[in-house]
C-alpha cells in the first residue's frame, strides 16, 4: 500500500565525475554531503525554485535527509537526498538537484551522481552490501540502467546492486 505514495524520481544522472564539475572552467571541487539541518530549510523553498517540500521531508521521522556542497562552502546546497532506511536496503525517496545545478546552463555536473553514491555508502555503512532501491519514473528507467547499473525490478521499481553500489561509491569516496 505504501509503495503506491513512493514519488518518481526524475533526475538525470548527466555525468558520473569524482566530485562535481563546473561547467563553464571544467575545475573539479571536492563535496561533502552532510545532515541537512533546519536552519537549511529556508534557503530550499519552491519560491526560490526548488521543486519539492523539502520541509516535509525533513519532518518525517523515518526519513533522513542530505545535503551535498563543496568542501570549505557548507552554506551553498548543491542538491539535497532523502533516504529511508528499511530492513535489508535503502530507498531513495527523493533526489534533487539545485535549481542552478538542471538543465542547459546548470553550473556543476555530477550532484546527482554524487548524491546516489552517497545512498549506496549508507547502504554498505548500514550492513545492507550496497543496496538501494527507488522508483523511476517510467521514461528515466533505461537512463538508470545504463548510467548507474541500476536493474528494473517491478512496476518503476530500480534497484542498484552490490556491484554498481561499489562502482558508484569508490568513483565519488575515496577510502
Amino acid at each position: 500500500m505504501e509503495d503506491s505514495k513512493k514519488t518518481e524520481q526524475g533526475f538525470i544522472i548527466d555525468r558520473l565525475t569524482n566530485s562535481i564539475l563546473n561547467t563553464i572552467s571544467g575545475d573539479s571541487f571536492q563535496t561533502e554531503v552532510i545532515r541537512l539541518g533546519k536552519s537549511d530549510l529556508k534557503h530550499i523553498t519552491k519560491t526560490k525554485g526548488w521543486n519539492f517540500n523539502w520541509k516535509q521531508e525533513f519532518d518525517e521521522i523515518k526519513k533522513e535527509v542530505y545535503k551535498l556542497t563543496i568542501v570549505n562552502n557548507p552554506s551553498i546546497i548543491q542538491g539535497l537526498l532523502s533516504v529511508t532506511i528499511e530492513q535489508d536496503h535503502v530507498f531513495m525517496d527523493l533526489l534533487e538537484s539545485a535549481p542552478f545545478n538542471i538543465g542547459k546552463h546548470k553550473i556543476y555536473e555530477g550532484v546527482a551522481g554524487n548524491l546516489v553514491a552517497y545512498a549506496c555508502k549508507i547502504s554498505f555503512q548500514k550492513g545492507f552490501e550496497g543496496f538501494v532501491s527507488f522508483t523511476a519514473k517510467t521514461k528515466l528507467i533505461d537512463h538508470y540502467e545504463k548510467t548507474l547499473g541500476a536493474y528494473h525490478f517491478k512496476n518503476q521499481r530500480m534497484i542498484i546492486d552490490t556491484q554498481a553500489a561499489r562502482i558508484l561509491v569508490e568513483k565519488y569516496f575515496k577510502t
